[in-house]
């Protein structure tokens, strides 16, 4: 397999595993999400992330989240299983769940916590790839991950037999720019901080974007991909802007980007329910300030509807 063997591109949003107030999976809050998301015209789904807190998550759990999702999509869009965890056992497990399931691939973040060498990385990679023959996708999260996924090691885990694609999420665009340099002839490279510099990655050759904002900014999400695609670059611009203005409001004052991610969705009669720990929900003051700043950016966090900033 390489690049050719998927069509993955466009927005595909990193969705929220959303808890109810006993901290049990909001099974119809994620349905939900999902036929919203595909209503606003989402290219695929992907669980099971860091978005969706899957450290939070049973190994139980984070199989029947990919079971809840598969059976909601139906084939309309492509959905990626985040299967990645420290050991590598876990991680074939996990993929090959994904693939009995009928999840399209499988997203795997090298072993976090540990630090593993660039071989030992490679071995894990063959690894699931030798147990599990589905398409597989790097993550490259290092702020989070602890190991990063150089544009050097990246060279060699294209070579691997699954490996079609790479969710690069460093934040650094330096580093994004190599990896696709490095790669792109043999793995499809979507942006992770899309709302950041997604159109630039874009223009640069990214296939698509996986990033969580479209679990409150969806609509425009997708429209900045087909405006690049479209030559519409005036309106890419704006709704980058518009991106950016909405990270740094998520970020600001202390606020952990997942906790905010799903206190903006409630606001917005979304479900996004309550972070498990050891996340905790903001703080009354966080929120009031996350509140002003929707306000500010043209949401309206009163009415339990859908609401972009435009």
């Amino acid at each position: 397999m390489d690049r050719n063997s998927v069509d993955w591109h466009g927005t595909i949003p990193a969705l929220v595993t959303p808890f109810g107030p006993d901290g049990s999976i909001d099974e119809a809050g994620f349905r939900r999400i999902i036929e919203m998301q595909i209503a606003d015209g989402v290219h695929g789904v992907m669980i099971g992330g860091c978005t969706g807190e899957f450290w939070a998550l049973s190994m139980a759990e984070r199989a029947r989240i990919v079971d809840l999702c598969v059976e909601t999509v139906r084939g309309r869009v492509t959905v990626i299983a985040g299967t990645g965890a420290i050991s590598t056992a876990d991680t074939i497990a996990l993929t090959a769940h994904a693939k009995t399931a009928g999840a399209d691939g499988a997203l795997i973040l090298p072993p976090y916590f540990v630090r593993p060498d660039d071989d030992d990385i490679v071995a894990h990679y063959r690894a699931v790839s030798d147990a599990v023959a589905m398409p597989l996708m790097l993550y490259n999260i290092p702020s989070s991950a602890v190991n990063a996924l150089t544009p050097a090691l990246c060279d060699r885990l294209a070579d691997i037999a699954n490996v079609v694609a790479i969710k690069e999420s460093s934040g650094d665009f330096n580093n994004f720019h190599r990896t696709l340099v490095t790669v792109q002839d043999r793995l499809r490279v979507f942006c992770g901080p899309s709302s950041v510099f997604g159109v630039p990655a874009s223009l640069m050759g990214a296939v698509g974007h996986i990033d969580c904002f479209p679990n409150v900014w969806c609509r425009p999400m997708v429209e900045m991909y087909h405006a690049v695609t479209e030559g519409r670059l005036d309106r890419a611009r704006e709704l980058q802007r518009q991106g950016m203005a909405l990270t740094d409001l998520f970020v600001a004052n202390g606020r952990n980007l997942y906790c905010a991610t799903k206190s903006a969705m409630t606001m917005l009669g979304l479900p996004g329910g309550v972070p498990r720990l050891p996340l905790r929900p903001l703080s009354a003051a966080q929120e009031a300030d996350l509140r002003a700043g929707l306000v500010r950016l043209g949401f309206d966090p009163v009415a339990p509807a859908r609401a972009a900033a435009r």
